[in-house]
């Protein structure tokens, strides 16, 4: 499914929320429905096998030793990674766009004002001072010192990029635009492939039991799942077989 990078960007920003609760529990997203994945699982009953497996690593908490880490490894591993990509973009993208701040003035030799052109000479300064200052620390520009930005910062400040916001930047070319879709639109998979909430197609390893055909499951994206048999032509959904 073709999405625009505007769209793929603010998918990235707001179920980021979601990554960190999945952080320490299987990826059940409210509002998103059950995922192909998960549905996949259930009808091909791998979980209750997958789960027996998980027991037997387990160790009693009583005893001394290393015992699993309480966190879902995979969905660390993709937050790091898409985080890596979106800050790294940003940067990239920063230092083609991003316009100098504005030079400081020449200093001033301290001087008592005695007529109104010192005056006003000096309040001028004082302005362009004052702008110089304001434009190398405004908020919108890409930049940071100790922690950087995480994944939601970068995701929106690359969407206000991409929608051309006002601020100390150039527009974006076409080389950086398309970097740009490029990244957001892996990133994007990467998120909805761990916390099984694309839109997806899968083939079951089951024959169809009315003609013994291939069957397809479509789901994802908020959309219950649904099989088709490509043969005869069947279709079941979670209610079962449709009239």
């Amino acid at each position: 499914m073709s999405t625009s990078p505007a769209t793929d960007l603010r998918t990235i920003a707001t179920t980021w929320v979601d990554l960190n609760d999945a952080l320490g529990a299987p990826a059940v997203i409210a509002g998103f429905g059950r995922g192909l994945t998960a549905y996949m699982a259930a009808l091909e009953e791998t979980d209750l096998d997958a789960a027996a497996e998980l027991r037997a690593l387990e160790r009693d908490p009583a005893q001394i030793g290393i015992r699993p880490i309480p966190m879902r490894l995979a969905v660390y591993a993709t937050m790091r990674t898409v985080e890596a990509a979106l800050t790294g973009c940003a940067a990239a993208v920063a230092e083609h766009v991003q316009r100098p701040p504005m030079p400081m003035p020449a200093p001033r030799r301290a001087a008592y004002a005695r007529t109104r052109a010192d005056r006003v000479a000096w309040d001028d300064h004082a302005r362009r001072v004052q702008a110089a200052q304001d434009d190398a620390a405004d908020p919108r520009r890409w930049k940071w010192t100790g922690v950087a930005p995480t994944a939601p910062y970068a995701a929106l400040w690359l969407l206000a990029r991409v929608q051309g916001a006002p601020g100390p930047f150039r527009p974006l070319q076409d080389a950086q635009r398309h970097h740009v879709a490029a990244v957001a639109a892996e990133a994007r998979r990467r998120v909805e492939a761990i916390l099984d909430t694309g839109a997806a197609t899968a083939e079951l390893s089951r024959p169809c039991p009315d003609c013994g055909g291939t069957i397809t499951v479509y789901g994802g994206a908020g959309a219950s799942p649904l099989a088709n048999c490509r043969d005869c032509g069947g279709i079941w959904s979670e209610l079962g077989a449709a009239a």
